[in-house]
């Protein structure tokens, strides 16, 4: 899986126009990293490939040991330092005040390898925070150092509050205090995540890039079975729950309508006994934990896409149901309203109660340009995230940095 993942990226990217997109300096990138899950490695590999096509070979990593390190971009001559950290099973099981005593050695461990390196430019923290030390140290040293945040641990404390996430929150706002630079995915979330007091040091791009040979139209939609779907986390920030609420509306007035509920996560008792207690065992479809190489597959047999969520940042699972002529209809949070236009790209319901899910479903489908939509949203896709439109953001970042 992990070989074939690091394969994807790397033919994506190859050298695609790397002599054109390349800065002419001799700068050298450390990205950070946390978390080593199936997710935050694919979302790392993507990045990676971005690093190559502007820093070329001067880079390096600092990140969570790898399941084999001899198999982590094999080739690429890239500098990897690892530190062991615990996966995400082995944290849910872990006592709040451990998990907090391991992030504070996780960060001893950073900080040793940042005040040993001398000749090093950029340190990109990619989708990790709570780096207080880690940060300090490189502004005593006047080296840059670029956050770039693909979530809010202040808003997602706000729907899972409690004493590990106030904790949170006020680490994160020392860490923007510290950081050089924030880098987030649109200019929303300046105001969505309270980040109006760093606006000055806050630039806007993302990491995302999509394979449009995999994701891709398989299925015309208009050949396409009436089914709808979520896939994602199952868990409460995600909304999941007030979807599958939401369904017996839908399912009353659509006989002909089918479920699709792809994913894992804290809450999959829950919505297993949510769909048992309403009987609709027979017209929704649990999947389970899908492999990303075959989301192509289950986006294209569905006539829309559910994004429930509280909270976002720019989720990939809206890009490439776009890309696979899926249309979406999702909650105005993140930085989704940027890419999704009511009635043109997609939809967008007022908030993620099971009323307002449910009549806004109904909307969609009902909608006679909805082949349409979902055109103009791959058109969008195409434009907006291609490799080599992702990585003309970075350099325009490294440019003004």
């Amino acid at each position: 899986m992990i070989k074939k993942k690091i394969k994807e990226t790397k033919e994506i990217s190859g050298e695609h126009n790397a002599g054109e997109l390349s800065l002419n300096n001799n700068r050298k990138l450390v990205i950070i990293a946390s978390g080593f899950d199936a997710i935050s490695f694919r979302f790392l590999s993507e990045f990676v490939c971005i690093g190559r096509a502007i820093f070329k070979k001067r880079m390096s990593l600092i990140l969570p040991h790898p399941p084999s390190a001899d198999i982590f971009f094999p080739g690429e001559k890239i500098r990897i330092y690892s530190i062991r950290d615990f996966d995400e099973k082995e944290k849910s099981r872990m006592n709040p005040l451990f998990i907090l005593f391991n992030l504070i050695l996780i960060e001893l461990k950073i900080s040793y390898l940042l005040l040993k390196g001398n000749k090093t430019d950029i340190y990109v923290f990619f989708l990790c925070q709570s780096r207080i030390l880690s940060l300090f140290i490189l502004k005593l040293q006047h080296k840059k150092s670029i956050l770039m945040l693909g979530a809010s641990l202040s808003a997602l404390s706000r729907v899972n509050p409690g004493f590990v996430s106030r904790i949170f929150s006020v680490i994160e706002k020392i860490d923007f205090k510290l950081a050089d630079t924030i880098v987030v995915y649109s200019p929303k979330l300046i105001s969505d995540w309270h980040l109006g007091p760093y606006r000055n040091k806050i630039l806007v791009a993302h990491e995302h890039f999509l394979d449009f040979t995999t994701f891709t139209v398989v299925i015309p939609f208009a050949d396409r079975a009436p089914v709808i779907g979520y896939i994602g986390r199952l868990s409460v920030e995600k909304g999941v729950q007030h979807f599958v609420s939401s369904l017996p509306f839908v399912l009353d007035s659509r006989k002909d309508l089918q479920v699709f509920i792809g994913g894992d996560g804290n809450l999959k008792e829950t919505i297993v006994t949510m769909i048992e207690t309403a009987h609709l065992n027979t017209r929704i479809d649990l999947g389970g934990w899908i492999p990303h190489e075959d989301l192509p597959g289950y986006l294209n047999r569905l006539r829309l896409l559910v994004i429930p969520s509280y909270t976002e940042g720019l989720p990939n699972i809206m890009l490439e149901a776009m890309a696979c002529g899926t249309p979406v209809l999702s909650t105005p949070v993140g930085a989704i309203p940027d890419f999704i236009t009511d009635g043109k790209t997609g939809f967008i319901m007022e908030n993620n109660s099971p009323a307002c899910i449910a009549e806004n479903i109904t909307r969609a489908l009902a909608d006679p340009n909805l082949e349409n939509i979902a055109l103009n949203a791959r058109n969008m896709v195409e434009k907006e995230f291609s490799f080599d439109s992702t990585v003309s953001q970075w350099k325009r970042i490294v440019d003004k940095i």
